[in-house]
């Protein structure tokens, strides 16, 4: 693609024509860039991040001794190249060495299968040396020989020299055949240099105990170095779970008791199934389901897919839901969980949201976005300031573990679990796993409230609405934020069955979002 670009714009041809002759050292050097760029590329994430490796690398001498970063020949006309005689057919050099000018193979009865050519030049095999066959093989051996001399002795633009020994059987070489043969090798060069004042013939050097030496390089002890402190740009790419509170363990919400997985996998209860259990009150089937973060992880992809698909017609095609669930059951071992699921799901898809101006189902809607990636610029924001708007503008200022303190210079990055559409105003949802009961009872709206309170979500849907608010601004003509931003939407998967449905719903005040956004872009 790059070199395309250069090409379209002329720029090879512009730098080449450069009449002071740097043209083709930045050339190179531009080339050289662009690959070094590229592999970083690979290990970074956007294309901030790979400008921001550039400048790193301009202002920092740490990796000069990096054999890749070591600035590369515009050619290498000028470098002594060793390369076949049969590579070496079409180019020119300047200067030409053949020190094995006289090395050959001769052809032997065991090179099976034997090839050579009639009289008529028909391409003939032979598997055994039978009517002297290795004999007119040899010889079409030498043939070839020749054929790779001659194009080795004409490779030289000004000059050749050639290794010449009297070996063995010398005359079965093709050097040694153009000598003529059976003639002292002395003898057979003056013969050949007869008349011809451009062949010189020289002896090589008499063998001796001397040993070559290098130049020696004397390096004295040069001034100290003074030391000079490169101040770099404290700038990353974060996302929520990086923003953790300053009392937080390392585990993140999703992961939180990832460790506790159901020692037992029978097939669930008939409370499970959706009949009334009188001593628990609880229809939920998930109350008993595995716990963890890959259990989460399995729940999220199931229901992208339901997305993807379409809600309603998962909903109204039961046996590709039951084919899904079931291949993604079999693979972990929870075959009894197969059924449940599928009821779990289908009734989930369905229920009624009951929000504050409409009630919707999931399998209702026409637009949809699951796992919507996004990035945002962050400049010098101190994650204090954040934690301050939130507990002035959401959950009525109720207390909540605070952010670490922490600058936020860079991007911050997310994927939104789904987005919504319904009557013109748009809502983000985030489906949460998390256990916080044995049966539907635990999923109270003040349960939910103080999970989202000691977990964060209140700061991660904030984000996302703001993303939201962000992307409509930049696509609708008449956005307004009152009007379009529908709210956030919790899901909490195991409580679907509950009075409260699992569903914690917060739309965020208008100016929380202009304030924040003001906060980030530094206004």
């Amino acid at each position: 693609m790059l070199r395309l670009l250069l090409n379209d714009f002329q720029v090879p041809a512009r730098l080449l024509a450069d009449p002071s002759g740097a043209g083709e050292r930045i050339l190179t050097d531009l080339l050289h860039l662009a690959e070094l760029l590229q592999q970083a590329s690979t290990l970074l994430e956007g294309e901030q991040a790979v400008i921001r490796y550039l400048v790193e690398q301009c202002q920092s001498c740490a990796e000069l001794n990096n054999e890749a970063n070591q600035i590369r020949l515009e050619s290498d006309a000028d470098l002594v190249q060793i390369v076949t005689v049969f590579k070496s057919k079409g180019l020119e050099y300047p200067l030409v060495f053949l020190p094995f000018a006289c090395a050959f193979r001769e052809s032997k009865a065991g090179d099976l299968p034997m090839k050579w050519h009639d009289e008529a030049w028909q391409l003939h095999l032979a598997l055994d040396n039978q009517n002297s066959v290795l004999a007119r093989v040899d010889q079409e051996r030498l043939g070839e020989d020749l054929r790779k001399l001659y194009v080795a002795l004409t490779r030289a633009r000004y000059a050749t020299w050639i290794g010449v020994a009297p070996l063995s059987d010398l005359e079965k070489s093709a050097l040694g055949y153009l000598l003529g043969g059976g003639q002292p090798l002395i003898q057979a060069l003056e013969t050949l240099r007869t008349g011809y004042p451009e062949i010189t013939v020289n002896l090589s050097p008499e063998v001796n105990e001397t040993h070559y030496k290098g130049r020696e390089e004397r390096k004295g002890e040069g001034i100290a170095r003074t030391s000079r402190r490169v101040v770099r740009d404290v700038w990353w790419i974060a996302s929520y779970s990086a923003l953790h509170p300053a009392s937080g363990k390392g585990k993140t919400a999703d992961t939180a008791g990832e460790d506790i997985f159901l020692e037992a996998i029978e097939a669930p209860s008939q409370s499970v199934t959706g009949q009334r259990d009188q001593t628990s009150q609880s229809f939920g089937p998930l109350h008993h389901f595995f716990r963890g973060g890959s259990v989460g992880n399995f729940l999220h992809d199931l229901l992208e897919w339901c997305c993807e698909q379409g809600f309603g017609q998962v909903v109204n095609t039961p046996d590709l839901l039951r084919d899904t669930v079931a291949r993604r059951c079999m693979l972990r071992g929870w075959q009894a969980w197969i059924e449940p699921l599928c009821d779990w799901l289908t009734h989930f898809l369905g229920m009624k949201l009951p929000m504050a101006t409409d009630s919707f189902a999931l399998a209702d809607l026409d637009t949809c976005v699951a796992e919507m990636e996004f990035w945002m610029a962050v400049h010098t924001v101190d994650t204090q300031e954040i934690d301050a708007l939130m507990i002035r503008h959401t959950l009525d200022g109720a207390p909540r573990p605070v952010l670490q303190p922490r600058l936020l210079n860079g991007m911050l990055k997310g994927f939104i679990d789904l987005i919504i559409e319904h009557n013109g105003r748009y809502f983000v949802i985030d489906y949460k796993s998390n256990w916080l009961g044995p049966n539907d009872a635990a999923y109270t709206h003040e349960a939910m409230r103080q999970a989202i309170l000691e977990k964060r979500y209140d700061l991660q849907y904030v984000l996302y609405i703001l993303a939201l608010h962000r992307l409509l601004s930049l696509r609708l003509p008449d956005y307004d934020y009152d009007q379009h931003i529908g709210g956030a939407i919790y899901m909490f998967l195991r409580g679907t069955h509950a009075p409260s449905q699992g569903l914690f719903a917060d739309s965020p005040p208008r100016a929380l979002i202009e304030e924040l956004d003001g906060l980030f872009v530094n206004v």
